[in-house]
């Protein structure tokens, strides 16, 4: 699984961070990036959790 950002639907607000510190990190204006975008087996809960976060959606996760 693999979670994916379009950086361009980004607000800044931060919210996928907290459920997912170690996939998504903020960068200095708290725009998010994805660290790693291969999602381990144990952190599925984690991303699907950071994507339902995200109020603009601009996080996904695909197969």
């Amino acid at each position: 699984m693999k979670l994916l950002l379009d950086s361009t639907r980004c607000q800044g607000y931060g919210l996928c961070q907290e459920p997912a510190p170690e996939l998504v990190e903020l960068d200095e204006w708290g725009y998010a990036r994805v660290r790693e975008n291969t999602v381990p087996q144990s952190g599925g809960e984690a991303a699907a959790a950071a994507v339902a976060a995200c109020p603009n959606s601009a996080l996904r996760l695909v197969k």
